[in-house]
């Protein structure tokens, strides 16, 4: 689903620009006109192109204007006590939404997009500007961050952080391709890109400042500028280890965290992650 976006984005970079440009009026239904594509999912913070993922630096802008116009108020009927801007209250949804919501402390934030399907274990927490594809899991402790793009039939396993990143605007948020397995205890930060179908193996720490090492293809990757830390699809990633090989760190025979790819996906992985099936 995709709309005409030209005059929203147009006067949502005018409203950042200048707080003065628009009336109060005016900046607020800017921002519930983008806040109600951002809850369909016909605006997102990131989209793909191509092969190419490219930030839409005028949404995080709007989601920002958001927090600027903002008042902290109680909301209504709630079922715990909370004290947030009242432009950002609670996502609701209902049974018709066709999303699974287990009770114990989640939280959804107004201005993101839930796909049918999903199921999301207590407690876990959903950032707005965030996208969540159709069939994912999200399991328990799961933190998926502002403006995160989480494909379909993703399973994000218990603990797992997937960072956000609202500011500065003009950074990829955290990038999750469709059918990625995400084991527990695992952080996606700084705008990672991992692509379709690979898995994450549980303690991974995939940061912009972490190179991580393909022992199959013989490869190293890191970020760079302008492109963000990417896993190839169907990569298997591993908590690994390097030796530092200069000063007191190699003297003392120490060694950095770092992803290892020890494999790609295979009949054998595929046998495993069809057991996440059992629990959608």
């Amino acid at each position: 689903m995709t709309r005409d976006t030209t005059g929203l984005a147009r006067s949502i970079e005018k409203a950042s620009a200048d707080p003065d440009a628009l009336s109060p009026e005016e900046t607020r239904g800017l921002f519930e006109e983008l806040k109600a594509g951002l809850n369909d999912g016909s605006i997102r913070a990131a989209e793909k192109e191509g092969e190419r993922w490219v930030v839409r630096t005028w949404v995080k802008k709007g989601i920002l204007l958001g927090f600027r116009i903002g008042a902290v108020v109680e909301p209504v009927a709630s079922g715990f006590p909370f004290f947030d801007r009242d432009t950002f209250p609670l996502k609701r949804l209902t049974v018709d939404s066709g999303v699974r919501i287990v009770p114990g402390g989640t939280a959804v934030r107004d201005g993101c997009y839930v796909g049918r399907g999903v199921t999301i274990m207590p407690p876990s927490y959903v950032n707005v500007g965030a996208w969540i594809g159709e069939g994912t899991l999200l399991d328990s402790h799961v933190l998926v961050g502002s403006c995160a793009q989480i494909g379909r039939r993703v399973h994000v396993s218990a603990g797992a952080q997937i960072g956000g990143v609202l500011e500065p605007v003009g950074e990829l948020p955290v990038i999750v391709e469709d059918e990625v397995l995400i084991g527990g205890n695992c952080g996606i930060y700084e705008g990672a890109v991992v692509r379709e179908r690979a898995v994450i193996a549980a303690g991974t720490i995939l940061t912009g400042g972490t190179p991580v090492y393909d022992v199959v293809r013989g490869k190293e990757y890191r970020r760079g500028p302008g492109q963000p830390l990417e896993i190839p699809a169907r990569a298997v990633v591993v908590p690994g280890a390097r030796a530092i090989r200069e000063g007191k760190g190699k003297e003392w025979g120490l060694s950095l965290q770092t992803p290892v790819i020890v494999k790609y996906r295979d009949a054998k992985t595929e046998g495993s992650v069809s057991l996440e099936d059992l629990l959608r």
